[in-house]
């Protein structure tokens, strides 16, 4: 396995290469061989999630070659990859086949000089390689040798250089003293593998103490961002670097790196805080430094998970992005119905921004354009803008726009727009920080955007499913008051009803679906479909109960339910209440006196389908206030449960039984912090002409059987 990596690393023209295997059922890769990179940056993906948006990952599960060319590329297709490694480098990753088995997956780097795509004898040499890798693999499993090494991956060493005769050594030191300055090198790890005395002399140490050390521990003034960042940069891209830094306590000093398969060439010569490096060998750090870049995009991915719907990302972003960057102006944009829709700005009047909002996508405008080919756009004056759109007016007073690609699940779904007061050049590496952290950008707008639509679906379909208006009932007075809960997508599965059997009798229903999401919501309308349903056919509330109960275990929808269903019986002034796992309701009588009604509960609904429901008896005449409601009404963290219904019964007291609007606004006024759903009905018998307040209720079907047999509905007899 070795040497075929080897192999096709060199025959390929890559200079490393990452292996990874997938073992049997496993849903992720993991690296198992390095070659030519050093293991602290290979360390960041050892396991690569099969669902990842990394380039092993789509290579393995789709069962293809990927190819990232160049750091703008990295940016847009792998932000991830881009954020730790933003520089200019090639890469192509495959998948190890054998027979119809996918086995693991290759990793191939190129220097930044690599052509923007891959020859076709370079992939013929991938796809060779990765069929002998993938058979590799297979003799491997099927000898039943470990695929995955016991700790951290192994590396092959970097190919021997030749070794040079007597006279060419002498001839190769005499012209190294020879150079001005100093000169060292490093291998792939970074230790110091040769120091001349001049190198050791400008670095102020010992020769002694530098070999085999790395330079940032032995020479601490060396630990800083932009050091690390050249140093990484040479070795990824495989071009020259420079960077200048202060040797304390006035020393300046311009270190040179030249990198090749082995490790990299250090010259050294004495510098100045402005010295520059010759421009004529050396790529010189422009736009963000990496760690700046890094700061930026781990600061806003961390921001960004916080962000729930879209504007909140949208104001997350610019909150972000705007200081950070510069910017003096953000538009964001999104592809809605073959047009774009401006979701959200900064910076710009909204007069401005509204011709351009919904302008179809086949507009030639910088935000369609980007939007569509998904390649970001870059104009540092506005004659560059005019240039490449001459409809396009100054009409923003801006000098300098970044048009950005919002990449979510390896497509386009909108743009974003920075803009700057004054001309603004973007080099490489901040087109590469911009279109790494719209692609965090994209991806959170995406989820968003689904959880708005959730949202939005989850409120429409609640709506529905509750009563707009509850009937008008001669004889009872009624309130009812919903609050949706302040956490989830702010919807749930609360409920309740009013439902009109006849001129006098009525019923009352409240439950509460377990869940704050689409899945409650809709359960929660069949619940209350099914109770109304068995209402409607004069059923006693323990029948009521026990027949949605059941209809709810053989749907299994895998949520439970509490309810409380109360008959009244508006011509005798009766009530009979039955309860599934919900809370007492209260009464409230003429006198002012509150009190719960122990009615013995049931199981919650959709647990055990022969569950009974007990029911209570008892009157309820006019002037009392019989008050229903869900947990959220009265569950709070580190209160006892029974001490809040005490309190909520102490309002209930209080309160004006003329006038249930009021007291319902009281009740729901003083309830905890909403974060379960709160539903609460209030309903009070009023005296009418004619009606006797004698005897007990009636069921249809049911008359016999209730009064001989307690147990057949649940019915308890209050004498």
């Amino acid at each position: 396995m070795d040497s075929a990596l080897a192999a096709v690393v060199r025959a390929s023209g890559a200079y490393g290469g990452l292996l990874y295997v997938l073992p049997p059922g496993d849903d992720a890769v993991w690296q198992v061989l390095v070659t030519g990179v050093p293991q602290e940056m290979a360390a960041p993906w050892r396991r690569v999630g099969l669902r990842d948006p990394m380039p092993v990952a789509d290579a393995v599960r789709e069962r293809r070659l990927t190819w990232a060319g160049g750091r703008e590329e990295m940016a847009r297709e792998y932000p991830r990859v881009a954020l730790v490694l933003p520089y200019d480098f090639g890469l192509a990753a495959a998948p190890l086949v054998s027979g119809t088995a996918v086995r693991g997956g290759l990793v191939l780097m190129w220097p930044g000089n690599h052509p923007a795509r891959l020859s076709d004898a370079e992939e013929d040499v991938i796809r060779a390689g990765c069929r002998r890798l993938g058979d590799c693999l297979q003799r491997a499993l099927d000898r039943g040798d470990p695929l995955l090494p016991p700790d951290r991956p192994r590396t092959l060493p970097p190919p021997a250089p030749r070794a040079p005769s007597r006279t060419e050594a002498a001839g190769l030191s005499a012209f190294v003293d020879r150079l001005p300055g100093g000169s060292c090198a490093l291998d792939l790890d970074g230790h110091l593998t040769f120091v001349t005395p001049g190198a050791a002399e400008l670095l102020g140490v010992d020769r002694a103490v530098l070999m085999g050390a790395l330079p940032w521990e032995a020479l601490p003034w060396m630990d800083v961002p932009h050091v690390e960042d050249r140093y990484r940069a040479a070795l990824v891209s495989r071009r020259p670097q420079a960077f200048t830094v202060l040797r304390p306590p006035a020393t300046w000093l311009t270190f040179e790196l030249y990198p090749d398969a082995t490790g990299l060439s250090v010259r050294i010569t004495p510098g100045s805080p402005d010295g520059e490096a010759p421009p004529s060998r050396a790529v010189q750090s422009s736009g963000p430094s990496r760690a700046t870049v890094l700061y930026h995009l781990m600061h806003l991915a961390s921001t960004l998970t916080e962000a729930v719907g879209v504007q909140d990302v949208v104001e997350q972003t610019a909150d972000q992005l705007m200081p950070a960057l510069g910017a003096q102006g953000m538009v964001v944009m999104v592809a809605e119905d073959g047009r774009l829709k401006i979701v959200g700005q900064r910076g710009y009047r909204t007069t401005l921004l509204q011709p351009f909002d919904r302008a179809p996508l086949s507009s030639a405008d910088p935000g369609a354009d980007v939007m569509a080919t998904g390649v970001p756009g870059f104009w540092s004056t506005f004659d560059e803008l005019h240039e490449a759109y001459p409809a396009v007016a100054h009409e923003d007073g801006m000098a300098a726009w970044a048009v950005l690609p919002l990449i979510a699940s390896g497509r386009p779904i909108g743009s974003l727009l920075l803009a700057y007061r004054r001309p603004h050049v973007f080099p490489p590496a901040e087109r590469a920080a911009l279109t790494s952290l719209a692609g965090l950008v994209g991806q959170a707008l995406d989820r968003a955007r689904l959880y708005d639509a959730k949202h939005d679906l989850a409120h429409r379909l609640q709506s529905a499913l509750l009563p707009h208006t509850l009937p008008h009932l001669s004889g009872l007075g009624v309130a009812a008051r919903y609050l949706p809960a302040a956490r989830g997508l702010g919807i749930g599965g609360d409920f309740y009803d009013v439902i009109r059997l006849d001129e006098h009798t009525a019923a009352v229903t409240i439950g509460d679906v377990q869940g704050h999401n689409v899945d409650a919501a809709a359960l929660m309308g069949q619940v209350r479909t099914a109770v109304h349903a068995h209402a409607t056919v004069g059923a006693p509330p323990g029948d009521v109960l026990t027949r949605t109960n059941r209809l709810l275990t053989d749907l299994d929808p895998g949520l439970f339910t509490s309810c409380a269903y109360v008959h009244l019986d508006l011509a005798t002034h009766h009530a009979c209440v039955a309860l599934a796992g919900h809370p007492p309701p209260l009464l409230r009588h003429a006198d002012g006196r509150v009190e719960p009604l122990r009615v013995p509960p049931g199981l919650l609904l959709g647990i055990e389908p022969d569950t009974v429901y007990p029911a209570l008896e008892f009157p309820l005449p006019p002037g009392s206030v019989l008050a229903l409601y869900t947990d959220g009404l009265v569950e709070a963290p580190g209160v006892d449960l029974d001490d809040a219904i005490a309190a909520l019964a102490g309002l209930l007291e209080t309160g004006d039984p003329g006038d249930l609007d009021a007291m319902a606004d009281t009740l729901i006024r003083h309830a905890p912090t909403p974060g379960d759903d709160i539903a609460l009905v209030l309903v009070s018998p009023r005296a009418s002409a004619g009606h006797s307040g004698a005897g007990p209720i009636v069921f249809p079907g049911k008359k016999d059987e209730r009064r001989s047999k307690r147990t057949g509905s649940g019915g308890e007899d209050p004498s």
